[in-house]
């Protein structure tokens, strides 16, 4: 349970960090005020008193299991709670910059349309 709440804890404050900057960039580009901004900063305090619960259970887990599990053995599982946030971390900026990639590929053929129907009016003008 320890391990699933990990996961959904820390993919919860990527995605709530990423939503914050995409709304700070956007409020930015249009100098707007915004409640999303507040929403999700509100959002990202909660989610961060979430993650801090999750230590506290760690530390529980780690106490229970270091009474049960050799040296080596907490190592392992010290290392692979370290891992699976180092990971999931890891795969959302792969996944973010796969989203930026498609955004731009996807504005490099609007534009090319965009191209190629002027040139097509210019042609017939």
């Amino acid at each position: 349970m320890f391990i699933g709440d990990l996961d959904k804890v820390v993919s919860l404050l990527l995605s709530l960090s990423g939503r914050l900057l995409r709304v700070e960039s956007a409020l930015d580009c249009l100098d707007a005020e915004s409640g999303d901004r507040e929403r999700v900063c509100t959002r990202l305090g909660e989610a961060q008193e979430l993650k801090e619960h999750v230590d506290r259970r760690e530390q529980a887990v780690g106490r229970v299991l270091g009474r049960c599990l050799t040296p080596e053995q907490m190592r392992d599982y010290s290392h692979f709670v370290k891992m699976k946030a180092a990971l999931l971390v890891e795969q959302k900026q792969l996944d973010d910059k796969i989203r930026l990639g498609e955004e731009q590929l996807r504005g490099l053929r609007e534009s090319v349309e965009r191209m190629k129907d002027n040139a097509a009016l210019n042609i017939h003008v």
